[in-house]
Protein backbone atom coordinates (compact mmCIF):
# COMPACT_ATOMS: atom_id res chain seq x y z
CA UNK A 1 0.00 0.00 0.00
CA UNK A 2 1.12 4.02 -0.45
CA UNK A 3 -0.36 6.87 1.46
CA UNK A 4 -2.98 7.58 -1.27
CA UNK A 5 -4.93 11.09 -1.62
CA UNK A 6 -8.29 11.21 -3.06
CA UNK A 7 -8.19 9.95 -6.90
CA UNK A 8 -4.83 9.53 -7.16
CA UNK A 9 -2.76 6.53 -5.50
CA UNK A 10 0.66 8.52 -4.58
CA UNK A 11 1.75 11.41 -3.45
CA UNK A 12 4.81 13.25 -3.24
CA UNK A 13 5.86 16.03 -1.71
CA UNK A 14 8.98 17.69 -2.17
CA UNK A 15 11.71 18.34 0.79
CA UNK A 16 14.76 20.56 0.76
CA UNK A 17 16.97 18.69 -1.93
CA UNK A 18 18.34 16.58 0.74
CA UNK A 19 15.70 14.50 1.28
CA UNK A 20 14.15 14.45 -1.78
CA UNK A 21 10.22 13.56 -2.04
CA UNK A 22 8.69 12.05 1.01
CA UNK A 23 5.62 10.61 0.50
CA UNK A 24 3.12 12.05 3.41
CA UNK A 25 -1.04 11.15 4.43
CA UNK A 26 -3.14 13.90 2.84
CA UNK A 27 -3.75 15.46 5.86
CA UNK A 28 -0.24 16.85 6.59
CA UNK A 29 -0.31 18.01 3.02
CA UNK A 30 -1.62 21.41 4.16
CA UNK A 31 0.08 22.27 7.08
CA UNK A 32 3.69 21.18 5.11
CA UNK A 33 2.63 23.28 2.08
CA UNK A 34 2.34 26.59 5.14
CA UNK A 35 4.99 25.60 7.24
CA UNK A 36 7.69 28.29 8.21
CA UNK A 37 10.35 25.87 7.59
CA UNK A 38 9.99 24.42 4.84
CA UNK A 39 11.32 25.39 1.62
CA UNK A 40 8.91 24.27 -0.89
CA UNK A 41 9.92 23.00 -4.31
CA UNK A 42 7.60 21.75 -6.14
CA UNK A 43 4.57 19.37 -5.58
CA UNK A 44 4.43 16.45 -7.78
CA UNK A 45 1.38 13.84 -8.02
CA UNK A 46 1.67 10.37 -9.98
CA UNK A 47 -1.51 8.84 -11.23
CA UNK A 48 -0.53 4.92 -11.58
CA UNK A 49 -3.67 2.71 -12.69
CA UNK A 50 -5.94 1.35 -9.63
CA UNK A 51 -5.64 -1.70 -8.16
CA UNK A 52 -8.87 -4.01 -8.97
CA UNK A 53 -11.71 -2.65 -6.70
CA UNK A 54 -12.40 -6.17 -5.36
CA UNK A 55 -8.58 -5.31 -3.66
CA UNK A 56 -8.70 -1.44 -2.51
CA UNK A 57 -7.52 -0.98 0.60
CA UNK A 58 -8.50 2.17 2.44
CA UNK A 59 -5.89 5.08 2.90
CA UNK A 60 -7.23 4.95 6.09
CA UNK A 61 -4.53 2.20 7.46
CA UNK A 62 -1.85 3.93 8.93
CA UNK A 63 -1.40 1.63 10.93
CA UNK A 64 0.69 -1.07 7.83
CA UNK A 65 4.71 -0.74 8.60
CA UNK A 66 6.41 1.89 6.89
CA UNK A 67 9.63 1.32 4.97
CA UNK A 68 12.59 3.82 3.68
CA UNK A 69 14.32 3.74 0.77
CA UNK A 70 17.03 5.98 0.67
CA UNK A 71 18.96 7.12 -2.58
CA UNK A 72 22.43 8.63 -2.20
CA UNK A 73 25.81 9.54 -3.99
CA UNK A 74 28.33 7.62 -2.80
CA UNK A 75 32.00 8.58 -3.31
CA UNK A 76 35.58 6.97 -2.41
CA UNK A 77 35.10 9.44 1.13
CA UNK A 78 33.68 6.30 3.16
CA UNK A 79 32.80 9.15 6.28
CA UNK A 80 31.41 11.02 4.46
CA UNK A 81 29.50 8.78 2.55
CA UNK A 82 28.39 7.31 6.19
CA UNK A 83 27.57 10.83 7.16
CA UNK A 84 25.03 11.32 4.28
CA UNK A 85 22.98 7.65 5.09
CA UNK A 86 23.41 8.51 8.62
CA UNK A 87 21.25 11.22 8.00
CA UNK A 88 18.82 10.02 5.80
CA UNK A 89 18.52 6.94 8.13
CA UNK A 90 17.44 9.10 11.15
CA UNK A 91 15.01 11.01 8.93
CA UNK A 92 13.63 8.15 8.03
CA UNK A 93 13.41 6.60 11.86
CA UNK A 94 12.14 10.17 12.77
CA UNK A 95 9.41 9.42 10.16
CA UNK A 96 8.36 6.60 11.26
CA UNK A 97 9.91 4.00 9.36
CA UNK A 98 10.45 0.16 10.72
CA UNK A 99 12.87 -0.52 8.21
CA UNK A 100 15.72 1.82 5.79
CA UNK A 101 17.06 0.50 2.48
CA UNK A 102 20.53 1.35 1.66
CA UNK A 103 21.94 0.79 -1.95
CA UNK A 104 24.47 -1.13 -3.34
CA UNK A 105 28.06 0.31 -2.32
CA UNK A 106 26.74 2.50 0.01
CA UNK A 107 29.71 2.51 2.04
CA UNK A 108 32.01 3.60 -0.96
CA UNK A 109 32.63 3.23 -5.02
CA UNK A 110 35.84 3.73 -5.90
CA UNK A 111 37.89 4.80 -8.82
CA UNK A 112 39.57 1.34 -10.16
CA UNK A 113 39.67 -1.92 -8.97
CA UNK A 114 42.76 -0.92 -6.80
CA UNK A 115 41.23 1.74 -4.65
CA UNK A 116 37.95 -0.40 -4.39
CA UNK A 117 39.96 -3.20 -2.92
CA UNK A 118 42.43 -0.68 -0.42
CA UNK A 119 39.25 0.56 1.15
CA UNK A 120 37.53 -2.34 1.64
CA UNK A 121 36.85 -3.92 4.99
CA UNK A 122 35.73 -7.43 6.79
CA UNK A 123 31.98 -7.73 8.43
CA UNK A 124 33.88 -7.02 11.53
CA UNK A 125 35.98 -3.54 10.71
CA UNK A 126 35.17 0.11 11.91
CA UNK A 127 32.37 1.01 9.35
CA UNK A 128 30.28 -2.47 9.74
CA UNK A 129 30.82 -0.72 13.49
CA UNK A 130 29.21 2.25 12.93
CA UNK A 131 26.20 1.56 11.16
CA UNK A 132 25.71 -1.09 14.05
CA UNK A 133 25.32 1.84 16.00
CA UNK A 134 23.32 3.72 14.29
CA UNK A 135 20.79 1.02 13.74
CA UNK A 136 20.65 0.70 17.49
CA UNK A 137 20.31 4.24 18.13
CA UNK A 138 17.58 4.91 15.51
CA UNK A 139 16.25 1.46 16.89
CA UNK A 140 15.01 0.68 13.40
CA UNK A 141 16.10 -2.28 10.76
CA UNK A 142 18.92 -1.70 8.18
CA UNK A 143 19.02 -3.03 4.84
CA UNK A 144 23.17 -2.51 3.68
CA UNK A 145 22.89 -3.31 0.42
CA UNK A 146 26.21 -3.69 -0.89
CA UNK A 147 29.39 -3.71 1.45
CA UNK A 148 33.16 -4.45 0.43
CA UNK A 149 33.92 -7.04 2.28
CA UNK A 150 37.39 -8.64 2.77
CA UNK A 151 36.08 -12.34 3.40
CA UNK A 152 38.06 -14.94 5.43
CA UNK A 153 39.46 -16.03 2.49
CA UNK A 154 40.91 -12.51 1.93
CA UNK A 155 44.44 -13.71 2.31
CA UNK A 156 44.54 -16.28 -0.16
CA UNK A 157 42.27 -14.59 -2.77
CA UNK A 158 42.92 -10.61 -2.49
CA UNK A 159 39.47 -10.48 -3.54
CA UNK A 160 36.10 -9.24 -1.74
CA UNK A 161 32.61 -10.18 -2.02
CA UNK A 162 29.64 -7.67 -2.71
CA UNK A 163 27.69 -8.30 0.54
CA UNK A 164 23.95 -7.12 1.26
CA UNK A 165 23.97 -7.27 5.39
CA UNK A 166 20.62 -7.08 7.27
CA UNK A 167 20.74 -5.55 10.42
CA UNK A 168 18.19 -5.84 12.68
CA UNK A 169 17.09 -2.74 15.57
CA UNK A 170 19.29 -4.27 18.25
CA UNK A 171 22.47 -3.48 15.53
CA UNK A 172 22.69 -7.32 15.32
CA UNK A 173 23.56 -9.51 11.40
CA UNK A 174 20.63 -11.20 10.98
CA UNK A 175 21.25 -12.01 7.36
CA UNK A 176 23.91 -11.68 4.79
CA UNK A 177 23.76 -12.63 1.15
CA UNK A 178 26.60 -12.43 -1.47
CA UNK A 179 25.81 -11.32 -4.81
CA UNK A 180 26.04 -14.61 -6.84
CA UNK A 181 25.59 -12.90 -10.69
CA UNK A 182 28.56 -10.46 -11.30
CA UNK A 183 28.50 -7.44 -13.68
CA UNK A 184 30.71 -8.09 -16.42
CA UNK A 185 29.37 -5.62 -18.85
CA UNK A 186 30.89 -3.53 -22.07
CA UNK A 187 27.64 -1.01 -22.55
CA UNK A 188 28.16 1.30 -25.72
CA UNK A 189 28.53 4.83 -24.26
CA UNK A 190 28.34 3.62 -20.36
CA UNK A 191 31.77 2.28 -20.36
CA UNK A 192 33.13 -1.18 -19.30
CA UNK A 193 32.48 -2.75 -15.80
CA UNK A 194 34.58 -5.76 -14.86
CA UNK A 195 33.44 -6.69 -11.31
CA UNK A 196 35.47 -10.06 -11.14
CA UNK A 197 38.07 -8.13 -11.21
CA UNK A 198 37.99 -7.44 -7.50
CA UNK A 199 35.49 -9.70 -6.31
CA UNK A 200 34.27 -13.42 -6.25
CA UNK A 201 30.61 -14.61 -6.65
CA UNK A 202 28.80 -15.42 -3.76
CA UNK A 203 27.97 -19.48 -3.56
CA UNK A 204 24.26 -19.60 -2.64
CA UNK A 205 21.15 -17.72 -2.41
CA UNK A 206 19.84 -17.21 1.14
CA UNK A 207 16.33 -17.81 2.51
CA UNK A 208 13.88 -15.01 2.82
CA UNK A 209 14.42 -13.39 6.35
CA UNK A 210 11.49 -12.00 8.60
CA UNK A 211 11.18 -8.28 9.26
CA UNK A 212 8.82 -6.46 10.74
CA UNK A 213 8.01 -5.37 7.10
CA UNK A 214 7.34 -8.59 5.99
CA UNK A 215 9.89 -11.61 4.19
CA UNK A 216 13.05 -10.11 2.34
CA UNK A 217 14.53 -12.32 -0.29
CA UNK A 218 18.12 -10.72 -0.93
CA UNK A 219 19.71 -9.85 -4.24
CA UNK A 220 21.97 -6.85 -5.32
CA UNK A 221 21.73 -4.86 -8.93
CA UNK A 222 22.66 -7.38 -11.36
CA UNK A 223 21.00 -10.18 -9.86
CA UNK A 224 17.72 -8.24 -11.25
CA UNK A 225 18.14 -9.60 -14.83
CA UNK A 226 17.77 -13.16 -13.91
CA UNK A 227 14.12 -14.31 -12.97
CA UNK A 228 15.34 -17.55 -11.38
CA UNK A 229 17.16 -16.02 -8.46
CA UNK A 230 13.50 -14.11 -7.59
CA UNK A 231 11.20 -16.81 -8.03
CA UNK A 232 13.29 -19.34 -6.24
CA UNK A 233 13.08 -16.54 -3.31
CA UNK A 234 9.96 -16.25 -3.32
CA UNK A 235 9.00 -20.13 -3.47
CA UNK A 236 11.15 -19.82 -0.20
CA UNK A 237 8.61 -17.25 1.05
CA UNK A 238 9.85 -14.35 0.54
CA UNK A 239 6.78 -11.20 0.35
CA UNK A 240 9.34 -8.85 -0.38
CA UNK A 241 12.24 -8.45 -2.93
CA UNK A 242 14.78 -6.08 -2.76
CA UNK A 243 17.49 -4.85 -5.41
CA UNK A 244 20.01 -1.90 -3.91
CA UNK A 245 21.84 -0.82 -6.80
CA UNK A 246 24.10 1.19 -8.79
CA UNK A 247 22.83 1.53 -12.13
CA UNK A 248 24.68 2.78 -15.06
CA UNK A 249 22.95 5.89 -17.43
CA UNK A 250 22.41 4.28 -20.33
CA UNK A 251 20.81 0.79 -19.10
CA UNK A 252 18.88 2.40 -16.10
CA UNK A 253 16.25 4.57 -18.24
CA UNK A 254 16.40 1.95 -20.56
CA UNK A 255 16.04 -1.27 -18.41
CA UNK A 256 15.48 -0.43 -14.53
CA UNK A 257 11.81 -0.02 -13.94
CA UNK A 258 11.08 -2.18 -16.31
CA UNK A 259 12.97 -5.05 -14.78
CA UNK A 260 11.61 -3.94 -11.24
CA UNK A 261 7.97 -3.87 -12.52
CA UNK A 262 8.63 -7.23 -14.27
CA UNK A 263 10.10 -9.15 -11.32
CA UNK A 264 7.21 -7.89 -8.87
CA UNK A 265 4.43 -9.28 -11.16
CA UNK A 266 5.68 -11.89 -12.00
CA UNK A 267 6.51 -12.96 -8.24
CA UNK A 268 3.49 -11.05 -6.73
CA UNK A 269 5.86 -9.82 -4.01
CA UNK A 270 6.56 -5.56 -3.10
CA UNK A 271 9.85 -5.17 -4.66
CA UNK A 272 12.47 -2.32 -3.32
CA UNK A 273 15.35 -1.04 -4.76
CA UNK A 274 17.49 1.44 -3.12
CA UNK A 275 19.64 2.86 -5.97
CA UNK A 276 22.90 5.21 -6.20
CA UNK A 277 22.30 8.00 -8.20
CA UNK A 278 24.51 11.03 -10.05
CA UNK A 279 28.38 11.48 -10.00
CA UNK A 280 30.72 9.41 -8.07
CA UNK A 281 34.10 10.69 -9.30
CA UNK A 282 35.49 11.54 -12.79
CA UNK A 283 35.11 7.85 -14.14
CA UNK A 284 31.39 6.87 -13.16
CA UNK A 285 27.57 7.93 -12.55
CA UNK A 286 24.53 6.02 -11.70
CA UNK A 287 21.03 6.57 -12.93
CA UNK A 288 19.31 6.67 -9.43
CA UNK A 289 15.38 6.30 -9.55
CA UNK A 290 15.06 4.48 -6.11
CA UNK A 291 11.67 2.88 -6.24
CA UNK A 292 8.92 0.62 -4.49
CA UNK A 293 6.73 -1.59 -6.47
CA UNK A 294 3.73 -3.17 -5.12
CA UNK A 295 2.64 -6.74 -6.56
CA UNK A 296 0.24 -5.40 -8.84
CA UNK A 297 3.06 -3.81 -10.60
CA UNK A 298 2.40 -0.44 -9.75
CA UNK A 299 4.91 1.85 -8.50
CA UNK A 300 3.98 3.74 -5.61
CA UNK A 301 7.14 5.35 -4.33
CA UNK A 302 10.24 6.70 -5.84
CA UNK A 303 13.21 9.37 -5.38
CA UNK A 304 13.52 12.48 -6.83
CA UNK A 305 16.36 13.04 -8.49
CA UNK A 306 19.99 13.82 -6.13
CA UNK A 307 20.46 12.20 -3.16
CA UNK A 308 17.20 11.56 -0.43
CA UNK A 309 14.51 9.35 0.48
CA UNK A 310 10.83 8.36 -0.07
CA UNK A 311 8.73 5.94 2.17
CA UNK A 312 5.67 3.27 1.62
CA UNK A 313 3.88 0.86 3.49
CA UNK A 314 3.61 -2.55 2.49
CA UNK A 315 -0.03 -4.05 2.73
CA UNK A 316 0.50 -7.80 2.96
CA UNK A 317 -2.87 -8.83 3.11
CA UNK A 318 -3.19 -7.07 -0.03
CA UNK A 319 -0.41 -9.33 -1.56
CA UNK A 320 -2.10 -12.21 -0.55
CA UNK A 321 -5.41 -11.48 -1.92
CA UNK A 322 -3.77 -10.54 -5.22
CA UNK A 323 -2.31 -14.72 -5.01
CA UNK A 324 -5.10 -15.55 -3.98
CA UNK A 325 -6.98 -13.75 -7.33
CA UNK A 326 -4.38 -14.94 -9.19
CA UNK A 327 -2.86 -17.84 -8.49
CA UNK A 328 0.04 -18.05 -10.75
CA UNK A 329 2.08 -20.42 -8.68
CA UNK A 330 -0.34 -23.00 -8.76
CA UNK A 331 -0.44 -22.91 -12.65
CA UNK A 332 3.36 -23.41 -12.80
CA UNK A 333 3.99 -26.43 -15.20
CA UNK A 334 7.40 -28.01 -13.79
CA UNK A 335 6.67 -31.14 -15.69
CA UNK A 336 7.22 -29.15 -19.34
CA UNK A 337 9.91 -26.57 -18.54
CA UNK A 338 11.82 -28.44 -15.21
CA UNK A 339 12.00 -26.79 -11.56
CA UNK A 340 14.37 -24.33 -10.24
CA UNK A 341 16.61 -26.88 -8.53
CA UNK A 342 17.07 -27.84 -4.76
CA UNK A 343 14.76 -25.78 -2.60
CA UNK A 344 16.55 -22.80 -0.66
CA UNK A 345 17.23 -24.32 3.04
Amino acid sequence: MVLAVPSCRTCYLARPPRLGFIIRPPHQLLSLLLGPRLRILRLSILCAQPRPRSMAISSSSWDLPLVAVCQVTSTPDKQQNFKTCAELVREAARLGACLAFLPEAFDFIGRDPEETLRLSEPLGGKLLGEYTQLARECGLWLSLGGFHERGQDWEQTQKIYNCHVILNNTGSVVATYRKTHLCDVEIPGQGPMCESNSTIPGPSLEPPVSTPAGKIGLAICYDMRFPELSLALVQAGAEILTYPSAFGSVTGPAHWEVLLRARAIETQCYVVAAAQCGRHHEKRASYGHSMVVDPWGTVVARCSEGPGLCLARIDLNYLRQLRQHLPVFQHRRPDLYGSLGHPLS
